[in-house]
């Protein structure tokens, strides 16, 4: 089923009205969550969450920290609710990134929700701007009635290692080949922006929807 109020993480980053219509396109029913309180106890106001967004690392986890947003985000996907991340949406799913190195000898954390890290491109042409190749995973709801190697929307200068082989769902490559998608559970995020990637971006989007 595809229904279910969506809420979407705003914590002042860029790039979130054209999440929000794409997913008024696609006609499911979204809005802005409104505090992390929203997120918690048995009964939750919303079904599904989608944390998008292209954003710094450390700058991220700083303001979902500060806001709460962490914690509840930390249990939420700990409960296997739905849960979708977009660009810094999956890197946050992270333990560490080297965008943002230790500070007095203390590392800012990410999420921890999978096992890896984020790491800088090696080569001189960085950030990674425009469309890429993606091959997913054969079993992967996310890519379903997607073809192999369909080109998607990337922007970003880090990228994942993710240490969980069975998590990955997709890769791409740039300078080497990386992880641009994990699913496991309840819960999925790409490294690429499926709402500025047409049509099979929206399908992207509706997979997702209708297998949580």
């Amino acid at each position: 089923m595809s229904g279910g109020l969506i809420g979407v993480v705003d914590y002042g980053a860029g790039n979130l009205g054209s999440v929000m219509n794409a997913l008024s396109r696609l006609g499911l029913s979204a809005r802005f969550i409104r505090g992390p309180e929203e997120l918690s106890g048995p009964s939750p106001a919303y079904a599904k969450v989608l944390f998008p967004g292209d954003g710094h690392f450390g700058t991220t986890m700083d303001a979902l920290e500060q806001s709460g947003y962490a914690g509840a985000l930390r249990e939420w996907i700990r409960l296997d609710r739905p849960f979708l991340g977009i660009c810094i949406g999956m890197q946050a799913l992270f333990a560490s990134s080297e965008e943002a190195p230790p500070v007095h000898g203390a590392a800012r954390q990410g999420l921890s929700a999978l096992p890896g890290r984020v790491k800088r491109f090696p080569g001189r042409k960085v950030p990674q701007i425009g469309w890429n190749q993606t091959r997913a995973r054969v079993d992967s709801r996310l890519f379903r009635g997607i073809p192999q190697d369909t080109f998607f929307y990337y922007i970003h200068s880090y990228y994942v290692v993710c240490d969980d082989a069975s998590a990955a769902a997709a890769w791409t490559e740039y300078y080497l080949p990386y992880c641009s998608a994990v699913e496991w559970g309840n819960c999925a995020a790409v490294q690429f922006h499926p709402e500025k990637s047409g049509l099979l971006g929206l399908r992207l989007l509706e997979n997702w929807a209708q297998a949580c």
